[in-house]
């Protein structure tokens, strides 16, 4: 298949409002086995920038496409990424998008599509010059206003200018297998480049992502792909030896596989996701990484009655948000969540802390991560859950890194840097 109409598709699939982690699948076993990297870098790419794209299309459409054309519309925004985001010449851009209508059976499209392509070289700068302020930063308005209110102007833009850019490959050392320098030594044998990350002791951040094959001791449990940020979870649950764990929100296990990799000794972890398929995941890296754990698929917001009261020393909760923290590497959300969701979200989050608190015993520590940059999801869940939970006490992280908030600690995505998650520690009265 035309590798922009599989684009187009894939694209359409997600305006309809399919996740891009479902929908790209479908395209990339239907082109050539060369183009499978362009048609990842159109969608991811596009729908990085696609709230500033679309108001120009919007500019350069004299009305609205119909729904039955979401692929045209897909398609529109891709070559205007193509001539404004990518090195591919803008004369080759242009007659390959056009041609593209034809792999769609859409040949009406062609002299559409090359006439707003050809209207955007001349006009884009008067174009752009009229994109408010949301627009030309490339995300949707009510993300914005967000952003800009727990932020400050400041401290927003360079959150949304972190979210536009392309994510790092970052590994996760096994420290209980092979030293991080130990293991850089490796890499650079093999001629690939890294830098140690600054929070965790188990970061490299590769200079040029790779396939996970091509990792030395990827097959041997050596190594695993996962975010700076995420590392910190396991770090700051601190599991000790002959304790009983609960990853909720386990899925799909990097957290889970971490834990047991800092502590080999715990008695018993217990990873519970509500998505049976999802902890097939956790099974996959489990038994990749030669590691046990109890899998259960539950709603960890009405916990089974297996999981017996003040029965865990300490759980980890990765509690369903927005994903405002890692929009880079999940672009899809710039069209897929709305305002609305967020109060959703807050509300889910604090039916998880109350489900969960009872299984915590005296004494023992819940730790509250979400992969979001919004405080309503993070401090603000905290602050509620505290308000209604008398034996809860709010614990100080210790680290020198994130900014405080008043509750919890928060880490921004930073360019070529982690990703953006917030962490808070609870304490059982004893």
């Amino acid at each position: 298949m035309d590798c922009r109409a599989a684009a187009a598709r894939t694209l359409a699939q997600v305006i309809a409002g399919q996740s891009l982690n479902k929908a790209l699948p479908q395209q990339l076993d239907k082109v050539a086995e060369r183009d499978r990297g362009l048609l990842q870098e159109l969608c991811y790419g596009s729908l990085r920038q696609w709230p500033r794209l679309a108001a120009i299309a919007a500019q350069l459409l004299d009305k609205p496409l119909r729904s039955k054309d979401q692929d045209i519309q897909a398609l529109i925004i891709l070559g205007l990424y193509q001539l404004s985001d990518t090195r591919i010449p803008d004369h080759a851009a242009v007659a390959s998008t056009v041609a593209a209508t034809r792999a769609l059976s859409k040949p009406w499209a062609k002299g559409l599509v090359n006439a707003l392509l050809r209207r955007y070289q001349r006009d884009s700068e008067q174009l752009y010059s009229k994109l408010d302020p949301a627009a030309d930063l490339a995300h949707p308005q009510w993300l914005y206003q967000r952003l800009l209110q727990d932020w400050g102007e400041q401290q927003a833009k360079l959150i949304m200018a972190t979210n536009n850019s392309r994510p790092p490959m970052t590994l996760r050392v096994n420290l209980s297998r092979i030293s991080r320098d130990n293991y850089q030594q490796l890499l650079q044998e093999q001629g690939i480049e890294s830098e140690a990350g600054a929070y965790s002791d188990a970061a490299l951040y590769l200079k040029q992502p790779l396939d996970v094959t091509a990792l030395p001791g990827f097959a041997s449990a050596l190594v695993s792909v996962q975010d700076e940020a995420a590392q910190l979870a396991a770090q700051l649950l601190a599991p000790q030896a002959g304790e009983r764990i609960l990853d909720a929100c386990a899925a799909p296990g990097g957290k889970t596989c971490h834990a047991l990799e800092l502590q080999p000794e715990i008695q018993e972890l217990v990873a519970l996701d509500i998505d049976s398929e999802r902890l097939s995941r956790v099974a996959e890296n489990l038994e990749r990484l030669g590691l046990s754990a109890t899998l259960l698929a539950a709603d960890a917001a009405e916990p089974p009655a297996q999981l017996e009261a003040h029965s865990f020393d300490r759980i980890l909760v990765d509690a369903p948000c927005s994903a405002s923290g890692v929009i880079r590497r999940h672009p899809d959300i710039k069209l897929l969540r709305r305002d609305r969701d967020i109060e959703h979200l807050a509300e889910q989050q604090l039916a998880i802390l109350k489900g969960l608190w009872p299984l915590l015993k005296p004494g023992g520590r819940l730790l509250y991560v979400t992969c979001s940059v919004l405080d309503r999801e993070n401090s603000a869940t905290i602050q509620a859950f505290l308000s209604q939970q008398a034996d809860a006490q709010h614990c100080e992280l210790a680290s020198n890194w994130g900014q405080r908030r008043d509750f919890g600690i928060q880490l921004l995505p930073q360019d070529k840097g982690p990703d953006g998650l917030f962490f808070a520690a609870l304490q059982k009265a004893c």
